[in-house]
């Protein structure tokens, strides 16, 4: 078991939200589904009741706790992506997959969970400050999903 796990809250699809994020994101793996050894609230003996997976380099997992707790924007994964097209892959398979687009880089998947999926151009950008820095902000403002040429044509002014 690792030292440090992200301990998610799913209602009861854990292992399919699971599935999804370890087919979609790369350095990510299924690990270990533990099965209720007796009924519980929102679930029988037998169910899956958490599943681990490594998320991106990351130790998660995810347990089937049932509707009591819903995912908000307080927590969210940060996916920094390359260019447009990576960019483009993992937004589109989040909102593709069920998802909700948000706003500046966020979306929802369809457990409910956020990512920011952010072309590192933006966040060089961002850190760079002055007025490069500000252009992007405001370049980005009226996105959804980040368009880096849009990014970029901002940072040269």
């Amino acid at each position: 078991m690792a030292q440090n796990t992200i301990f998610l809250w799913y209602d009861k699809d854990a292992e399919a939200a699971a599935r999804f994020y370890t087919q979609t994101f790369p350095d990510s793996a299924m690990g270990r589904i533990v099965r209720a050894p007796g009924d519980y609230p929102s679930g029988k003996r037998g169910d899956v009741l958490v599943v681990e997976f490594t998320l991106v380099g990351v130790h998660c997992a995810g347990l089937n706790g049932g509707p009591a707790f819903e995912h908000d924007q307080a927590f969210s994964f940060q996916i920094a992506t390359d260019d447009q097209a990576e960019t483009d892959r993992y937004w589109n398979a989040i909102v593709g997959n069920g998802g909700e687009e948000s706003a500046c880089g966020w979306c929802k998947d369809r457990w409910g969970l956020y990512w920011q999926i952010t072309p590192r151009i933006l966040t060089e950008a961002l850190a760079a400050g002055g007025e490069e820095a500000r252009r992007a902000f405001e370049a980005m403002m009226p996105m959804k999903k980040i368009d880096v040429a849009a990014i970029e044509a901002a940072r040269r002014g």
